[in-house]
């Protein structure tokens, strides 16, 4: 019988030696022979001391890391919508540095001939009237913009950002077999995985001594600044996305964040006098240069795609007049056109006089006569990809594999390639390498891309020492693509000596002046950080009410015999319905059923994701509004929201059965939020942004406190049930132990309404709100010619004055009816309505969106995931 020790050394040898690479593909880790290939032999040694328990627990930490930072890409159709996390393997890929020089030198060689090709097109278009390139290749390309023909670039580099997607074919020789030159995606998710893996295999990240990416980064951040028309000093670089529905927008925010640039969308910017300004609250701000992350065509209704609602109408003219650089230029995609390949060595040899370095996969563009025949030949052996869109449902929309197709298939495919010759490519089939995965318990051999990115110098190009590799779930396929749901893996380039660590910022010269530039608040940033202070809080508010009611319901179940609260319990179900606005719910004519058995209504409220209203749909509310600022959320705010999205899933996917599972969830839940408002409070500068989440927080607290003391002191119950009553506002407002400490004599209701509705040193009172929203307003930005108070701040004024001056014993006093607090019923009604109307006036005064209507919303959410960088 084998020892423990011997078991678990035997399961070591099966983690790790029991890998075998596919026959006939090149394998990053063993050679054909099978003996394992040099670099790959300290990584080895330190899987084999952590064995399986080791490796597992390493992952674990890199997924809890991933979840925690809030890293999605957002796969079209995936259940999980916006919150899929990123998968990451724990393993990375290994180059050694003598192989790595000798591929920068022909990805930069790579990328000087595509800016060259570039210019030319959109200048003088020799290539063309030297017949070096067909007139049809170009012109009948959707990617190539003829509005863009003329339009001159700064510093001669139209191609800023370069990515080039590369596989080794069966000799282990890389090739090329894509050029991503409209914005190319994956190098933040690529420095997300360096930090995650970095973290989880400090030791050996350490010992491996692997090239740094900050320095990368910095020259990012130097050629963005060198762009501006104004000057590397004064270089105003904002970051254009389409939106939080874009696959890759967690990159975008990621990205600006750590370069230190604005995220924005079109309707944040508008184009006046030839330049492009970001429209603020209280003025314009100019905009020197742009990283875009939305494909050109969409970048100008105006001049390109007239549909479009994601780009800015002129903001082609801002750019043709010298006053806008984008990086990458509009028109960048024709580089994309994959019939571009095929010309690439001549273009090399005539461009820059030398032979291409980097090989990528034999290509054949069907417009030339002989080439189609070629095609057709061999369609059985070939990839066919349309030279236009990327995908589609029909054969000649989409990438087809000859060999996959039936007889009758490829005659189609064949025909159509006859009728439109210049719309097909063909190109090799390589099998993509492989490289070891931790997959289901076990390393295994797995078809991977590498995707390297360049950014230009003022000489040059510089490469990403590394890059972010994609890895196919499954063995056998032959596409690798994260949009198909494959891993993300660190690539990890082998040093001979330890590097120095470095950060992005670098060496500061400390004599030159600290240039600030803040980052300023659209009116769309500023409407949704309202709306996250007012989810936040009615969701807060809404749990503790369900907390305090399920606690209650349950007290009378156990105590049915003795009960005396049943008024009670019907004010805070009907406070329920009133502060959810789930009509008509407790509240309805006819609720008298609803009453004498809550739960299901109440669980209803608490789980179920359709009900408007409830629980889970402020809960995604406040999750798509966060979504829409990521880059304004701090690290451990966004671990907040996480832990949010978290609880809504416990309480709908698993939706508790009975309300004191439900308590379970809630009791976290509302921790959560708390935690969530304090973060904000205390991690977020008190900028015109804070100011608008600040004021949605108090305002929505401000109105849930009216609807609680309406729905249970307005209507006067017994006498004997007003202990409950109070004791129950108190519990909901978290201001019990105040309230025991000060007032003595019991409870009482004119002393709840002292401490809940006037006091304004109780950050849970009504009077508190009120004031906190007269600071907040009085130093939200207005115009200078303005009157001297707006209405938001008459409005305040006034309901500040009117609870300071309300009379206590006249509020508790009830009516000669003995029915209800009618003077308490008309001061709530003011306040009601004072901050409904205070709503208005700053939606009027900040929020307006002429350019954007409503029935457009929807649209414009469908385009986001269309025409953003995702490739």
């Amino acid at each position: 019988m084998s020892s423990p020790t011997s078991v678990a050394a035997l399961n070591d040898a099966r983690l790790i030696d029991s890998y075998r690479p596919s026959a006939g593909t090149f394998d990053e880790m063993r050679a054909d022979d099978g003996t394992l290939r040099e670099h790959w032999q300290y990584l080895l040694d330190t899987l084999r001391q952590l064995g399986r328990p080791g490796i597992e627990g390493r992952w674990r930490e890199a997924r809890r890391l991933i979840r925690d930072n809030g890293v999605t890409y957002n796969l079209h159709g995936d259940p999980r919508g916006m919150s899929r996390p990123w998968e990451l393997d724990p393993l990375p890929l290994l180059i050694r540095g003598e192989e790595w020089a000798e591929l920068e030198r022909g990805l930069i060689q790579r990328a000087e001939l595509l800016n060259a090709v570039l210019l030319d097109l959109y200048g003088p278009r020799t290539l063309i009237a030297k017949g070096i390139l067909p007139a049809e290749l170009v012109d009948g390309y959707a990617g190539y913009l003829l509005p863009c023909y003329g339009v001159e670039v700064a510093g001669e580099r139209p191609l800023v950002h370069y990515g080039a997607d590369l596989t080794r074919d069966a000799h282990g020789r890389w090739r090329v077999i894509g050029d991503r030159t409209q914005t190319p995606s994956g190098a933040g998710y690529a420095l997300e995985n360096r930090i995650a893996l970095s973290r989880v295999l400090p030791s050996l990240f350490r010992d491996s001594h692997v090239h740094r990416l900050a320095g990368f980064y910095r020259s990012m951040r130097r050629a963005m600044s060198r762009l501006s028309p104004n000057g590397e000093d004064q270089a105003r670089v904002a970051v254009l996305t389409p939106g939080p529905s874009n696959a890759a927008y967690f990159e975008h925010a990621y990205l600006a964040n750590y370069l230190g640039y604005t995220l924005l969308q079109g309707a944040d910017l508008s184009v006046r006098d030839g330049a492009l300004w970001l429209r603020t609250l209280g003025r314009l701000e100019r905009i020197d240069a742009v990283l875009r992350r939305v494909d050109d065509c969409w970048c100008d209704p105006l001049e390109l795609r007239e549909e479009s609602l994601l780009g800015v109408p002129g903001l082609l003219q801002a750019v043709r007049t010298g006053n806008l650089t984008m990086a990458n230029a509009l028109g960048s995609g024709v580089l994309e056109h994959p019939g571009l390949m095929a010309f690439l060595p001549r273009l090399s040899r005539h461009l820059l006089g030398e032979e291409l370095l980097l090989p990528h996969l034999q290509t054949w563009w069907c417009g030339d006569a002989d080439e189609r025949e070629h095609v057709i030949a061999n369609l059985d052996r070939l990839v066919i990809k349309p030279a236009g869109k990327r995908s589609g449902s029909r054969p000649r929309d989409r990438v087809v594999f000859g060999r996959k197709l039936s007889d009758a298939e490829r005659e189609d495919l064949a025909a159509a390639i006859r009728a439109e010759p210049y719309r097909y490519v063909a190109q090799e089939e390589v099998a993509p390498s492989t490289t070891p995965v931790y997959f289901d318990g076990r390393i295994e051999p797995r078809p991977f891309v590498l995707r390297s990115f360049l950014v230009s110098e003022e000489e040059g190009y510089a490469v990403m020492p590394g890059g972010l590799s994609r890895v196919a779930l499954a063995q056998d396929t032959p596409m690798v693509s994260s949009q198909l749901g494959g891993l993300g893996k660190d690539t990890w380039v082998l040093a001979s000596e330890p590097e120095r660590q470095e950060t992005l910022f670098g060496t500061v010269d400390q004599r030159s002046p600290a240039v600030v530039h803040e980052s300023e608040v659209s009116s769309r940033v500023a409407d949704n950080l309202f709306w996250i202070g007012r989810y936040a809080e009615r969701a807060e508010g809404l749990v503790r009410l369900l907390r305090v009611t399920v606690i209650k319901l349950t007290e009378r179940a156990s105590f049915a015999a003795e009960d005396d609260s049943g008024t009670c319990m019907d004010s805070l179900l009907q406070a329920l319905t009133h502060q959810s606005q789930t009509y008509p719910g407790f509240a309805g004519e006819d609720s008298a059923a609803l009453l004498a058995a809550p739960t299901p209504e109440m669980l209803s409220l608490i789980t179920d994701v359709e009900r408007i209203g409830g629980l889970p749909q402020t809960l995604q509310a406040l999750d798509q509004a966060a979504w829409s600022v990521r880059d304004r959320l701090s690290s451990d705010t966004w671990r907040i929201v996480n832990d949010i999205e978290r609880h809504l899933k416990a309480l709908t996917r698993h939706a508790p059965q009975a309300l004191g599972s439900a308590l379970d969830i809630l009791d976290p839940l509302v921790t959560s939020l708390v935690a969530f408002s304090a973060l904000t409070h205390e991690n977020m500068t008190h900028n015109e942004g804070w100011h608008f989440l600040e004021a949605g927080r108090r305002l929505e607290r401000g109105v849930n406190i009216a609807t609680l003391l309406r729905s249970t002191l307005v209507a006067a119950g017994p006498e004997s049930e007003e202990g409950s009553v109070v004791e129950a506002v108190l519990g909901v407002t978290d201001s019990l132990i105040t309230y025991r400490r000060r007032y003595q004599a019991g409870t009482r209701v004119g002393a709840l309404l002292d401490l809940v509705l006037q006091d304004e040193t109780n950050p849970r009172s009504l009077a508190y709100q009120a004031l906190q929203l007269q600071r907040l307003v009085d130093d939200m930005p207005r115009d200078a010619l303005a009157p001297t108070r707006s209405a938001a701040q008459k409005g305040l004024l006034r309901l500040v004055t009117d609870l300071r001056l309300a009379e206590i014993d006249q509020l508790a006093q009830i009516d000669a009816d003995g029915v209800t607090r009618g003077a308490l019923a008309d001061m709530l009604n003011a306040v009601e309505n004072g901050l409904a109307d205070l709503s208005d006036a700053l939606t009027a005064q900040y929020f307006r969106h002429e350019e954007q209507p409503h029935h457009m919303i929807e649209h414009r959410q469908q385009l986001r995931g269309l025409a953003g960088g995702n490739g």
